[in-house]
């Protein structure tokens, strides 16, 4: 075989899915009026964007098919400002909604002094920690909650959410091409995704939340090591990023959906 055989064949894959997603997006109307297709090719739209990363990733039937729930075991290190690190592991048990704010999510930590969990369920979040009920840190919930308003299933899910996604620009950042999109779901809450011309998956995003008597704190998280899951794709390890440090590190090791979960494991006690 020609080495640059697999070269070609990984772009002609890209091109074709997006071809066929921006094609079928044309048929359906979202290109708006009065646009050709070979020029939506060339100039995608943001929500054109959003729909060939969702077919890249599974597709919108599959994934809310296979990921309806699931278990997903790993393990977690935070990045301590005073250079000592603190590592446990989790298990992230969750059903999925009709939207986000639907969703019922538990997860289980253990460090080696420590044992909590963090529940989501009905819109609120509670914890259990070493067996009684509590009420979160503010940094820990808002560290839970921005995976629910700026994470990766919140682009995977926009249209269930009812965010819009504008393309911003492209780019080229150490070599790669990208497409910058911009998300703004209901509650005017803004997560920008930098995605992959080539592969179509989301490398990273940014969004910045407000902090009390300061300024903004600016946050990124950046997704590696993708791996599929049940013909669904996975980034198996993440790092988020705090004001340009080092903050979180999650690496999966095992995650399973179509898994039954009973929903007393959701039930937040009081505090």
């Amino acid at each position: 075989m020609c080495p640059l055989a697999p070269c070609f064949l990984e772009i002609n894959l890209q091109r074709l899915v997006i071809t066929c997603v921006l094609c079928c997006a044309f048929l359906l109307g979202i290109s708006g009026p009065n646009v050709r297709a070979d020029d939506q090719l060339k100039n995608p739209t943001g929500e054109q964007i959003a729909e060939s990363v969702i077919f890249v990733y599974g597709s919108r039937n599959v994934l809310s098919q296979i990921r309806r729930n699931g278990i997903e075991r790993g393990h977690i290190v935070r990045y301590g400002t005073d250079g000592r690190n603190e590592e446990s592991s989790y298990e992230r048990r969750f059903v999925r909604g009709d939207s986000m704010d639907k969703d019922k999510i538990r997860l289980d930590q253990k460090a080696p002094t420590l044992e909590y969990s963090l529940i989501y369920g009905d819109g609120r979040l509670g914890g259990i920690i070493n067996g009684a009920a509590f009420t979160p840190r503010q940094d820990a919930a808002n560290v839970f909650l921005s995976q629910q308003h700026h994470g990766l299933d919140t682009l995977l899910r926009y249209k269930e959410i009812g965010a819009t996604v504008t393309l911003i620009r492209k780019e080229k950042q150490k070599g790669i091409d990208l497409y910058v999109i911009d998300l703004v779901d209901k509650d005017k809450q803004s997560t920008r995704y930098y995605v992959s011309t080539k592969s179509l998956r989301v490398l990273w995003l940014e969004y910045e939340e407000s902090s009390p008597g300061g300024p903004p704190v600016q946050f990124l998280r950046k997704f590696f090591d993708y791996r599929y899951a049940q013909s669904t794709l996975v980034p198996y390890r993440t790092v988020l990023v705090e004001n340009g440090r080092d903050s979180v590190e999650t690496r999966i090791m095992t995650v399973t959906y179509g898994i039954k979960i009973d929903d007393s494991v959701f039930q937040i006690p009081e505090a």
